[in-house]
């Protein structure tokens, strides 16, 4: 039996730019969801870029339903897992698993530049994140949306 896709049945391919994409300042930190189900189709999880100047931060978040890779391209943060923090450098990664509770924050004197990917994606994007700290930009409500 041939498992082969048809065209007809084959998804479409999106190509995505860095610049394309949106930036989300919402949680701190400039972020930019690049593969996702909004601008790709994805149905599995989401995967996107993200830059934190000196002294800015992630706030506290965790995730119900997803984990979360983290892997720094360059910097350094330091990841707050439940109340335990961990530096983490330039070609390093951690992951945060379902439930943790994670902040992110660069205490260096250069940007730091990370990716991460979440998946499997929540029933509905509502119910991804559960915010436990106040978001660092108040022209945001804590679900991303402009006050």
């Amino acid at each position: 039996m041939s498992h082969e896709i048809t065209g007809a049945q084959r998804p479409a391919f999106r190509k995505v730019t860095f610049d394309e994409v949106p930036v989300n300042r919402h949680r701190g930190g400039t972020l930019r969801t690049l593969l996702g189900p909004g601008n790709t189709g994805a149905t599995s999880g989401f995967m996107g870029h993200a830059r934190l100047e000196p002294g800015e931060f992630i706030s506290e978040h965790y995730h119900p339903y997803s984990e979360e890779f983290i892997y720094v391209l360059s910097g350094r943060v330091v990841i707050r897992l439940d109340g335990e923090e961990t530096e983490v450098g330039g070609q390093e990664g951690i992951l945060v698993p379902i439930e943790v509770r994670h902040r992110l924050e660069n205490r260096g004197g250069e940007a730091a530049e990370l990716i991460y990917h979440l998946g499997p994606l929540a029933p509905r994007p509502g119910l991804g994140h559960v915010d436990t700290e106040a978001v660092p930009h108040p022209e945001f409500t804590p679900s991303g949306e402009p006050r």
